[in-house]
Formats: C-alpha cells, sequence, structure tokens
C-alpha cells in the first residue's frame, strides 16, 4: 500500500471514529464518551481507537471541531447564500432552528457548555472559543439588516444576538418539555423579536 493509501485509509478511520463520538456524546455528553462504546461501535479494539488519538481529551476535542464544522455547512454555509439583511438573517436562524431539532438527543457543543461552564482548561477554552465567534457571527448578521433599513437604525446587534441565542437555546430545552409546541413557539418569538426591532 502506498503512503498516500495508508493516509487515506487513516484519515477515514478517524473521521468514522469521530462521527461515532459524536452519536455517542449526543447521549451521554462529552464527558460520557466511554473508549470501549466507541471501540465497539466502530469494530476496533481500544487500542485501535487510541492509535488515532493522542488522548481522550484530544478525541474530545476532535468532536467539538467535528460538531463546529458540521453547524457550519449544515447552517451557515446555506443561509450565506442569501443576500445579506433580513433574509440571510432568516436563514441562519431557521437553520439553526432545524439543527437543534434535527438532533433529538441533545446539541454536543450546548451541552459541552454545561459540562466545561465550571471546568478551567482546554476544553471549556475551545467551547467559549466557538460561542464568542458564533455570537459575532450573529452581531454581524444583525448589523447587515441594520444597514439595508430591515432593522431599525438604534439597533444593538450585540442585544439582539443575545436574545437570538437565548431562543435557539430555549427551543432546545423546549423540545425535551414539550416537543409537540417547542419548535411553533421558538418561531413565533422570533418573529415577535423582529417586529420589535422593525424600522
Amino acid at each position: 500500500m502506498t503512503p498516500a493509501a495508508t493516509t487515506t485509509k487513516g484519515t477515514a478511520t478517524r473521521e468514522l471514529i469521530v462521527e461515532r463520538a459524536f452519536g455517542i456524546a449526543r447521549r451521554n455528553g462529552l464527558e460520557g464518551l466511554s473508549i470501549g462504546e466507541l471501540a465497539t461501535a466502530v469494530g476496533m479494539s481500544k487500542s485501535g481507537v487510541f492509535a488515532h488519538f493522542g488522548s481522550r481529551e484530544d478525541l474530545q476535542r476532535s468532536v467539538l471541531d467535528w460538531t463546529a464544522q458540521r453547524f457550519t455547512d449544515t447552517v451557515v454555509r446555506p443561509a450565506l447564500s442569501q443576500p445579506r439583511g433580513l433574509r440571510r438573517l432568516r436563514a441562519i436562524v431557521g437553520g439553526w432552528f432545524d439543527w437543534v431539532l434535527a438532533n433529538e438527543e441533545g446539541c454536543v457543543i450546548l451541552g459541552a457548555a454545561g459540562e466545561y461552564d465550571g471546568r478551567p482548561g482546554a476544553m471549556r477554552d475551545q467551547i467559549v472559543g466557538w460561542l464568542a465567534e458564533w455570537h459575532q457571527q450573529l452581531a454581524k448578521a444583525v448589523g447587515h439588516c441594520i444597514e439595508t433599513g430591515e432593522l431599525a437604525a438604534d439597533t444593538d446587534p450585540e442585544l439582539m444576538a443575545f436574545e437570538l441565542a437565548a431562543l435557539a437555546e430555549g427551543l432546545h430545552n423546549a423540545r425535551l418539555r414539550d416537543p409537540a409546541t417547542a419548535e411553533a413557539l421558538a418561531r413565533r418569538s422570533f418573529e415577535r423579536l423582529i417586529t420589535s426591532y422593525s424600522p
């Protein structure tokens, strides 16, 4: 087997491991990520799984990276195809809500935010960094709506980004409590928020 083929196979195996780890983390959280369960899920030995990662934390951080990339591919990229302004903001929020609803066992990143909230270290830093970057992207999208005149000139992008995140996190929790009405309530809340900022 050529070095290139070996590298490709190794990359594919690592991708499979991370994808299966993502599924386990949705159910059990990143701290509940068991190497034994993961090894069984991918049909490998524990040492075979560890051969692709330097440590359990390396695996957990890889799952976070994989989740963030999947979120970008599923939510952000499609929304960026829309013109700047309210159409793009609606696409972002709609995609975000769809993401929350599609991950029935929970969002890995939101779950990790709870898991590592009071635990300083590399994992917490990675989660905080992603959340901060996402907040900036939301605020930027709101700013574009102000520039196009679709939201009032005195709209505070930071505040509205906070409110949008609160809606998505509220949906994440409400779908567990009352799945029959959670989506409709979240979408109605979003429309009220847009109306409250209309020029």
